[in-house]
């Protein structure tokens, strides 16, 4: 048959895919990657998070670039116009190129909402001969390729089109011939009429020797010019020969700064942007012009900021806040927004240079407006960030911009990406304008927001509007229910948009704001039921699970009826998707099915009904969600919530059969969901048959893991503890194989085998208790002794905590084996080991016995334990000093005062300082649990010894005493207040910034005890401590001084002060009133009653009798309490 009757018969049309799309496709697939293929065995994805996070940054960087692209680009063909001979920009050739081959967004925009009718497919697609027709040769590809399309008339014919071709070829020959060999520096080619604009007129070609054959297959060296590039976007005639000959960074550059001494690096970024410092010297510096002199200032001060020592930092902050008024924001946003913008910027210089942003921002006032979109443009970025501290960052310097340029300028610059083609920057915008709405407020956006998402123009822009509202929501919380009504108008109508992108936003800003609206607002959202129940029906895949959200987050707010209602229609429809694919519809369900399966939301009967259970452990219950973290988290709290409504047995029969599965990260979860199910709920469901089976369970989850991570390993110990500590009297029988297993893995060769199964053991000692175990605690306790040789201090120290779980759960201590004396007298040597987890268990243990076998040990022992127990004292971790503080105390109350108080007393004339700083304090514990009178007569009398460092240590004694005993030691106030009297009269500063710290807490422990008179005498030699310039000193005093004003009054303390706050002196005057500034602060209430009568003083005189006044004598003023004059 003939081959045009073929294809005239044929009934079906064969349409060709472009190669440029084919090509496009076959590129994705061969790059595109399995998800979990990539994962571990522990179920995380391949790549660190770093590594995230580095893609991430990248992309905010190459947002950044292009935008500052773009807007230096509109700026180059303001400036250029028409004539590109007006002036060389160094990028207005790449732009305009750019721009030129690029479709114009409306154009973009029309073709890509506009879909081909079946018919102009049919007409655009060619045939099969028409293609073999048009195919060129191989040889005009390129220049064909290459020439640029014009329309041709109808005139023109087959020869002509065949001219044209070959002036193409011609031209396209040309110029390639031309521009083949020439370099290209920032945009701009280096060709001979560029050249002779760019150098002076002295400059001439040399011509190339006769011998010089050029190498077709090298580039030429231009990175001279490349690495002095200047930042700015100008290209600079370079004057200076010592650029030219530098070719690479160098750091020891940093030396030669001048008035830079306090740098700590210089890298390779600051070279670029502050390579002109290292051309100048000091002396030529004022030679310069003035601008110049305040742009190197300028740099100066940023370049300590980035880079300088703390204080220099600091003061170079303040010096460019005071001074940005005179250097203007062209200047500093010139030097910080290039260095914001470069990928190879630090954290730590970032932060630092938006504070500089933030800090000069409202001091330069409306003049930062030209430069909006630039800071916007580099603190988007922030926004998106994993850093909860840099999103911070970001909000509060686009809050201040705001709130300095105002709300048209925000709109003016945000308004062209509301449309972007990139959903990223899209994202970033709708983030802006929240914050901007949470710091001028929502009302001053209604108006926007209204316009926008009933915009005609472009459903992005409706789409951008809607996203704009759900991060409203999000970033403001509950602010957004004054303004509910208004919002929900902006949404009603883009839930039925015709394009589906609009409805998935629209349902996912409506979900957004009944979550921040939570528990109000159900009168405004009621409006939605009707589109958002007629949104369920009709959609699928993630529309569906935006809408399944939205709905989902109304029934919280819902009265009972309706609550009841579409949580059993959701319940349905969510039943129904269970067995979806996607991640989205997966996340939505696992949400919603947590907030409705509550009991005040719905029924038991509800939820059996809609038969959901059955489906939901089906398609969740599974390895691969175990592997998500975040799956993770939202299934085991969806169990959770469907517990609290259906009771624990179901849940817990579901998950049974999960504790001895395979995967590791599966039986780690089913262990999670029974111990908060089991927590909250209890075991009073459950059988014992459930109860046999779920210890099985867990014990074979406790054998089977892996020691790789800490903190999951954490989870299934805690995790197995409580659930035994819950089951309680019901795990009697099943304890013995637990203790086997863990009495077989206590002498492990793995370290962290043998710690895991010490830690158990300290927590289930109660269980043990409660079900009368005493002869296998007693056995623990032998175990745990012969284990006390542990080489590895964490190890040991979970051992030690084992053992003191065990000797609190004893009923008989002396029943134990060995006795308790000798594991005492093996505890004793431990005391010697520094590391901090084996002094923070052995201490308590110490305690403990101590309390419950005081008599089963020698005195002799108690005294050794005692000196060791000194030396931790003075331990660095606070819990460790204060452990040890309370065992001394225990140990003190056993043998008694007097032993102790002659070794201590005689640690005071030991040279060392931090031992009599332990002795001070070990003297205070004593005087606390053995009383004052015990310890206070020993200690007076010592005091007497003429040694600085005895009377300083009798004094640093008497003031943890009193801080200790409180209340008590109202009693001995006068017995130690000549001892005193004498220290605050002491020449040494030492004696009487202690003698002060110790008024300090004697006067807070015996305020309204009546002892005022005491107080006043103390008072009187305190009072002149105030002009003390030591910071040590004065800080005490005037603590004192404050307790004493507690005590005594404000009144008392008014009448030392008011004849300082005037005085002629200056310094004079600050003392008195910074302690007057404190008093008005603490006491300020109790002032007023004490202020003198000044209505007595009469009005004010004027200058003449104020002449005549100076004639006569004062005495006329009726004032008895103050001469002052006002």
């Amino acid at each position: 048959m003939p081959e045009d009757v073929t294809r005239r018969n044929k009934l079906v049309q064969s349409f060709s895919v472009p190669k440029d799309v084919s090509r496009e496709l076959a590129q994705d697939a061969e790059e595109a990657t399995d998800v979990f293929a990539e994962r571990k065995s522990d179920g995380s994805v391949i790549g660190s998070v770093d590594e995230r996070r580095a893609t991430k940054r990248q992309r905010q960087f190459d947002v950044i670039k292009e935008k500052m692209d773009r807007l230096e680009g509109n700026q180059a063909s303001d400036a250029l116009g028409d004539d590109i001979t007006g002036g060389i920009n160094e990028k207005s050739l790449e732009i305009r190129h750019r721009r030129d081959r690029t479709p114009t967004r409306r154009e973009g925009n029309e073709n890509r909402d506009r879909t081909p009718t079946r018919n102009e497919i049919r007409e655009s697609t060619p045939t099969r001969s028409e293609v073999r027709d048009r195919t060129p040769s191989v040889a005009d590809k390129d220049c064909i390729r290459r020439g640029r399309k014009r329309r041709l008339s109808d005139g023109e014919n087959d020869g002509g089109r065949a001219d044209d071709v070959e002036d193409t070829k011609e031209r396209s020959g040309m110029v390639r011939h031309e521009t083949k060999d020439i370099p290209i520096v920032m945009g701009i080619p280096l060709t001979r009429e560029n050249l002779d604009r760019l150098l002076p007129p002295s400059f001439k070609i040399v011509p190339f020797p006769d011998d010089y054959k050029p190498l077709e297959n090298l580039p030429p060296d231009i990175s001279k010019f490349e690495s002095f590039a200047s930042t700015s976007s100008k290209l600079l005639a370079l004057s200076d020969n010592s650029l030219v000959e530098q070719e690479k960074f160098d750091p020891k550059l940093i030396y030669n700064l001048p008035d830079m001494k306090d740098l700590q690096t210089f890298t390779e970024l600051d070279f670029k942007i502050f390579g002109k410092l290292t051309t100048l010297k000091a002396k030529n510096i004022p030679a310069l012009p003035p601008a110049e002199q305040l742009e190197i200032k300028c740099m100066k001060l940023i370049l300590k900021i980035k880079n300088g020592t703390t204080n220099a930092r600091k003061l170079a902050m303040r010096s460019l806040t005071d001074s940005s008024p005179t250097f203007g924001p062209e200047l500093i946003f010139n030097i910080v927004l290039p260095l914001l913008s470069d990928p190879q910027l630090d954290e730590q210089g970032r932060h630092l240079l938006i504070k500089i942003i933030t800090r000069v921002m409202f001091k330069l006032g409306d003049s930062i407006r030209p430069f909006t979109e630039k800071i916007l443009i580099v603190t988007m970025p922030l926004l998106n960030d994993d850093n909860s501290m840099v999103r911070t960052e970001g909000r509060d310097v686009i809050s201040k911009l705001t709130k300095v340029v105002g709300l048209y300028t925000m709109l003016t610059v945000l308004r062209p990406d509301l449309n972007n083609e990139d959903d990223y920057v899209r994202n970033m915008v709708a983030k802006a304008f929240a914050v901007i709405a949470s710091s001028l407020g929502i009302q001053t956006l209604v108006p926007f927001l209204k316009a926008i998402c009933h915009s005609k123009k472009d459903w992005v822009i409706r789409q951008t509007g809607l996203k704009i509202i759900q991060q409203i929501s999000v970033l403001m919380g509950s602010a957004v229910l004054p303004y509910l009504n208004q919002l929900v108008r902006c949404i009603i109508t883009n839930l039925e948009y015709e394009v589906p992108n609009i409805r998935i936003a629209a349902a996912s800003a409506v979900s957004s704001l009944a979550d921040a609206s939570f528990p109000y607002g159900f009168e405004s959202f009621e409006v939605l039921l009707k589109p958002l129940w007629k949104g369920l029906k009709i959609h699928k895949g993630k529309a569906l699970a935006q809408f399944i959200r939205a709905l989902g987050n109304l029934v919280p707010l819902m009265n009972a009826e309706n609550a009841s209602y579409y949580s059993f229609e959701l319940l349905k429809i969510m039943r129904r998707e269970c067995a979806s694919v996607d991640d989205d519809m997966k996340r939505a369900i696992l949400t919603i099915f947590e907030k409705i399966c509550k009991p005040d939301l719905v029924e038991k009967r509800l939820i059996v009904e809609s038969n959901i259970i059955e489906p939901f452990f089906k398609n969740f219950w599974a390895r691969r969600i175990a592997m998500d973290k975040k799956f993770k988290n939202l299934c085991i709290n969806a169990c959770y919530a469907l517990s609290l409504t259906i009771g624990s047995e179901e849940v817990i029969l579901s998950i049974l059969p999960s504790l001895k599965d395979e995967s590791e990260p599966f039986r780690r979860m089913a262990l999670e969901v029974s111990d908060r199910v089991l927590e909250s709920l209890g075991s009073f469901d459950l059988d014992d048959k459930t109860i046999t089976r779920l210890l099985n369970g867990l014990l074979y989850c406790f054998q089977h893991q892996t020691l790789d991570n800490k903190a999951l390993n954490l989870i299934v110990l805690n995790g197995f503890a409580n659930i035994l500590n819950n089951l309680g009297i019901r795990s009697k029988e099943h304890i013995m194989p637990i203790i086997s297993v863990l009495l077989y893995r206590l002498k492990n060769k793995d370290v962290g085998i043998r710690e895991q199964a010490a830690d158990f053991i300290a927590r289930i000692c109660g269980v043990l208790k409660i079900c009368k175990e005493e002869d296998l605690l007693i056995r623990l306790g032998t175990i745990l002794y012969e284990s006390l040789g542990e080489v590895y201090p964490d190890v040991l120290g979970s051992i030690l905590n084992a053992l003191r779980c065990v000797i609190l759960a004893v009923e008989k201590i002396e029943l134990l084996n060995p006795p308790i004396s000798q594991i005492l007298s093996t505890l004793t040597p431990i005391l010697k080991n520094r590391h901090e987890k084996v002094q923070e268990m052995n201490i308590p243990l110490i305690g403990d016995i101590a309390i419950r076998a005081q008599e089963y040990i020698s005195h002799k022992e108690w005294m050794r334990i005692s000196f060791e127990l000194l030396e931790m004292l003075k331990a660095y971790k606070k819990s460790i000093r204060k452990s040890a503080n309370k065992t001394f105390g225990l140990i003190a109350k056993v043998i008694g005062p007097a032993d102790l108080l002659v070794v201590l007393l005689n640690n005071l004339k030991n040279q060392e300082r931090q031992l009599r700083v332990c002795t001070a304090v070990a003297l205070g514990i004593v005087a606390d649990v053995c009383l004052p009178y015990t310890v206070l007569p020993a200690l007076m009398n010592e005091y007497r010894y003429p040694d600085k460092n005895v009377q300083n240590g009798v004094l640093k004694a008497l003031t943890f005493m009193f801080e200790y005993i409180g209340e008590v030691g109202s009693d001995y106030i006068y017995a130690s207040t000549p001892l005193l009297l004498d220290a605050l009269t002491d020449r040494d500063l030492v004696h009487r910034q202690i003698a002060s710290s110790v008024v300090t807490n004697m006067a807070l422990g015996s305020y309204g005890q009546g002892y005022e008179d005491a107080f006043i005498n103390l008072l009187n030699l305190i009072w002149p401590n105030i002009f003390e310039t030591s910071p040590h000193v004065i800080t005490q005093v005037m603590d004192s001084i404050d307790s004493l004003g507690i005590v005594l009054g404000s009144g008392i303390l008014l009448n030392y002060i008011w004849i300082g706050l005037f005085h002629p002196a200056r310094k004079v005057r600050e003392c008195y009133w910074k302690v007057f500034n404190n008093l008005y602060i603490t006491q300020g209430h109790t002032m007023v009653q004490y202020y003198p009568r000044f209505e007595e003083v009469g009005p004010e005189p004027s200058s003449i009798q104020a002449e005549e006044s100076t004639k006569e004598s004062y005495t006329s003023f009726l004032i008895e309490e103050l001469d002052l004059w006002i």
